[in-house]
């Protein structure tokens, strides 16, 4: 998701959902999310909650 704040600096969120209990689990706030920053946040969230049975991703324009 990307938003902006009230002086028009645009900053991006990368949110970790868990679908089955509609829980979030995590959000990185930044102005750009690169792959080793999301590979890193994923790792340390997957240190404390630990590595789920499977995972879906939502591809959208960003991503693309």
């Amino acid at each position: 998701m990307s938003d902006s704040s009230l002086n028009q600096r645009h900053f991006r969120t990368f949110n970790v959902i868990d679908d089955f209990n509609r829980e979030a689990l995590g959000i990185e706030i930044a102005v750009c999310l690169l792959a080793g920053r999301i590979s890193r946040y994923l790792d340390k969230l997957a240190e404390y909650l630990g590595y789920p049975p499977k995972i879906r991703v939502d591809n959208e324009l960003e991503f693309n």
